[in-house]
């Protein structure tokens, strides 16, 4: 693996344990895209830094599990904003 990508896999890691960051989010943060942040914590992660791969693990566990919780949330905001027909 070439030293910046292992640099970028590592800072994203980081990142997601810190701001407990969605993939979505990371991936604006690090101007990537969603699958390479995905790619980056579930296949290189784990071969560069075991222990903060499975840290990272567990908070996108818990993103995933709320993510249709967001999704309202968002809808709700959206037709909030429009005004009444």
């Amino acid at each position: 693996m070439k030293d910046h990508i292992w640099q970028r896999v590592v800072q994203i890691g980081n990142h997601i344990l810190r701001t407990r960051a969605t993939v979505r989010d990371t991936a604006k943060v690090f101007g990537v895209s969603k699958s390479t942040v995905h790619k980056d914590v579930t296949e290189r992660l784990p071969r560069v830094n075991a222990q903060l791969a499975d840290e990272v693990k567990k908070v996108l566990e818990i993103n995933k599990a709320e993510r249709h919780l967001r999704g309202g949330e968002a809808t709700r905001q959206k037709f909030k904003q429009q005004p009444p027909v």
